[in-house]
């Protein structure tokens, strides 16, 4: 890492002193240097996440605006933060390895220094005696020394030998799954679930392991009507996306400064997201009254961009949304759009009775684990737990049993979700079939022009897009006629 460069030409006193052995005595105590602005707005971050369960990509950004923190330092704290984030599970199996005690009876605090040292002894470019150095000073700072000396030995032990030789010892030797998950360091269940989505590509496993680390490009939407693809892009020097013709990849940089995104004739949006709006339009629906409906609409979005299509063949949307703070972004992002927000939830049999129900298409994008996107939520993979998995897909069946009822005869239900595990996806669906008076439509040709690896489940009506295919979320999507 460029930034720690600082840290190759300090003083050899400094250096040697750092070397001691952990328990040595020092005249008078340590003295002990506090972290530099970019670890410890890292450490910081990392203490709110595992604190009141934070999210670092809010609060990080948030930390490094206070601070003044940018450039190279910038870099390197949002390096060290979303890194290690993400390689938490394989950072505590070193580091209990190393200690030779399991992590969780380690001090929460410590347990994060550890967790920052190691990330920057196993996966970066960081010289080691730096990476010790600092955490164990930052260990004196906020414990003592017989505290800094046990985080001093640890990290010793850890920069003795590569990532590799750690994970050599410590993967599962006969279980490919687990130790797929350990080396790209997710929980197992996720793995599984990948594979489960993949099914016949399940030897694609690793590529999608892999692309969950990988930073995600930033992708832009262009609003129908006002501006297109190819404007934004010359307006934001960025490129055109491969198949939503609103998409504008861009190559950096802050998207919330872009006039076009402050003034509203563009929103940051993932393509796949993009694909999953564009399709509810193209849909065919004898007699489209124009009457279309986004039931779980927050943060607005998808709205957004429906609302803007919708303008331009004279539909209107409702947007359902219970959460206040959500429904007032679903408020803010479709500004000047034909959009009525509801507030309440979609299973409410009430909230739209009378003249609003029967609505032409409807949009059902439903909560769920977000493992289609832990690109972008760093944390996500280990806050996430199996046990989640039913509680979410009893929602997804009462949702969609809701979208259906608010469905004309003849109209479409669009269900999607930002999630490949079968249980959230095709399995939702497949319950869907057998209680409700719908028909499973043919969904592949409404995300044209995306053509490989489309297919899922066993009827091969559906979408699944894949980040490691395409570079967008892992959105799942299937088409439905109300009969």
């Amino acid at each position: 890492m460029s930034q720690d460069r600082q840290f190759r030409n300090r003083p050899n006193r400094q250096n040697q002193q750092n070397r001691n052995p952990p328990g040595a005595q020092r005249p008078k105590g340590p003295r002990r240097k506090p972290l530099d602005p970019a670890r410890k707005a890292a450490f910081d971050a990392l203490r709110a996440v595992t604190e009141r369960n934070a999210y670092a990509n809010l609060v990080l950004p948030a930390l490094l605006r206070e601070r003044a923190i940018n450039g190279r330092d910038a870099a390197f704290a949002t390096e060290l933060t979303y890194g290690t984030c993400r390689t938490r599970g394989l950072l505590d199996a070193v580091i209990g390895a190393a200690a030779g005690r399991a992590p969780e009876t380690i001090n929460p605090v410590l347990l994060d220094l550890l967790r920052l040292g190691a990330y920057q002894l196993l996966r970066t470019r960081v010289e080691a005696h730096a990476a010790v150095s600092t955490t164990v000073d930052q260990a004196g700072i906020e414990f003592d020394s017989a505290r800094a000396g046990f985080v001093n030995g640890v990290l010793r032990t850890i920069a003795g030998r590569e990532e590799k030789s750690w994970v050599e010892e410590l993967a599962p030797r006969n279980d490919p799954v687990g130790r797929a998950a350990f080396v790209h360091a997710h929980p197992r269940w996720i793995a599984q679930a990948f594979a489960d989505a993949l099914g016949a590509d399940a030897g694609e496993l690793d590529a999608v392991l892999a692309s969950d680390d990988e930073r995600p490009q930033v992708h832009l939407a262009a609003r129908p009507g006002t501006l297109s693809a190819t404007e934004l892009a010359a307006t934001v020097e960025g490129a055109v996306g491969r198949y939503s013709p609103y998409a504008v990849y861009l190559s950096g940089g802050d998207p919330g400064q872009l006039a076009p995104v402050r003034d509203g004739r563009a929103l940051v949006q993932d393509e796949g997201s993009q694909l999953v709006a564009r399709a509810l339009t193209l849909v065919p629906v004898d007699g489209d009254t124009g009457r279309w409906l986004d039931l779980c609409a927050g943060p607005g979005g998808k709205t957004a961009l429906l609302a803007a299509i919708g303008a331009q063949l004279g539909a209107t949307v409702t947007a359902v949304e219970p959460a206040p703070h959500r429904a007032d972004l679903v408020m803010e992002n479709t500004r000047g759009l034909p959009v009525q927000v509801v507030r309440g939830d979609g299973r409410d049999p009430q909230l739209l009775d009378g003249p609003q129900s029967g609505f032409d298409r409807v949009l059902l994008d439903v909560p769920c684990t977000g493992l289609g996107a832990l690109r972008r939520r760093p944390e996500a993979r280990w806050r996430r737990q199996p046990t989640d998995v039913p509680v979410l897909a009893k929602l997804q069946r009462e949702l969609l049993a809701a979208a259906i009822s608010l469905t004309r005869p003849g109209g479409v239900v669009l269900y999607s979700t930002c999630s490949p595990h079968l249980a959230e996806t095709v399995g939702v669906v497949a319950d869907a079939l057998r209680r409700h008076p719908v028909t499973a439509l043919d969904t592949r040709p409404f995300f044209a022009p995306v053509e490989h690896g489309l297919a899922q489940g066993p009827s091969d009506n559906y979408v699944q897009l894949w980040p490691h295919r395409h570079g967008t979320d892992a959105m799942f999507a299937a088409a439905l006629r109300r009969q």
